[in-house]
């Protein structure tokens, strides 16, 4: 008989099950070969399905990989999170231990948890960021996939890990409203390597947005995700493309966005931006869904 492996879902970005967005971890992801993993990835057809291995580095607490149903990345933000959650849960770190550092395709990144059990959260750090102009022959087309005149618009692709393209919207009603062309998105993807778009807009000061300064939607058409429900690395993004702006509309140093409200799926990402150094962690609760186990071999 097959030997079995540990497995967890987890709805990252939520305290609450069926919102966030939704992650497969394999706990004991150790002596599973690329493709098996890239056909699980593609058999639970989740944004990305993360396996836990033993590190390579000592001064690492636990490796993950990061596959989507295309490819495998070196890092992403949900799955950083919900990989941290599961490696804490499964005992694959000390009790206790609320510094970690995770090791992955990017590197090593530093992980700080807080509070305990349902009440968790961790803070991930994202890789650094390099940003660049987007060419005028994609940024017309982008506008064109958004729907919005190229001439105002602020736009970066940034690579963090994977690579986005950034927009300010300006405004969430904006960003909300967003009807987008996704097949041509898909094909600006396709061209400049980018794993999807993301636009972003300041959230109004009262009524229902007063719980998150930042409305925040991601579309990966390109890897057969139309939008992603809440996104971890593209809110790191943002924060990267809004510094080297200077921040122009006041975020400041950490605000909490809301992501996920148009697919049902409404979560919050903690992001935050180290004054002195400039790095930046992306944050928030867990869910577990399911517990259970697997036969891959």
């Amino acid at each position: 008989m097959s030997p079995t492996r540990r497995f967890m879902q987890l709805d990252v970005f939520s305290r609450q099950p069926l919102l966030g967005n939704a992650l497969a971890v394999v706990v004991d992801g150790d002596g599973l070969d690329d493709a098996t993993m890239q056909a699980f990835a593609r058999w639970t057809n989740l944004s990305e399905t993360t396996f836990l291995l033993p590190p390579t580095r000592t001064d690492a607490d636990y490796r993950v990989r990061i596959f989507t149903p295309r490819q495998e990345l070196p890092f992403a933000g949900h799955p950083s999170v919900g990989s941290a959650y599961a490696a804490i849960d499964a005992s694959l770190v000390p009790p206790g231990k609320f510094e970690l550092v995770q090791e992955c395709a990017a590197g090593l990144l530093p992980v700080h948890v807080e509070g305990s059990g349902d009440e968790r959260i961790i803070h991930v750090q994202a890789p650094p960021a390099r940003l660049q102009e987007v060419d005028a022959p994609e940024r017309t087309q982008l506008a064109q996939a958004l729907r919005l005149d190229p001439a105002p618009t602020r736009m970066r692709l940034v690579d963090n890990g994977p690579l986005w393209l950034v927009c300010d919207l300006h405004g969430a009603a904006d960003v909300r409203q967003l009807k987008p062309d996704l097949a041509l998105i898909a094909a600006i993807s396709q061209a400049t390597g980018a794993v999807g778009v993301s636009v972003f807009g300041r959230e109004s000061a009262s009524g229902a947005a007063a719980d998150a300064a930042m409305a925040v939607r991601a579309f990966c058409p390109a890897d057969g995700i139309p939008e992603d429900p809440v996104t971890g690395s593209a809110n790191a993004a943002i924060m990267a493309f809004l510094a080297e702006l200077g921040d122009p509309d006041g975020y400041g140093l950490a605000y909490r966005a809301s992501q996920g409200r148009e697919v049902a799926r409404n979560g919050f990402v903690e992001v935050r931006r180290d004054a002195a150094t400039g790095a930046i962690s992306i944050g928030g609760a867990c869910a577990v869904g399911i517990r259970g186990e697997l036969r891959l071999d």
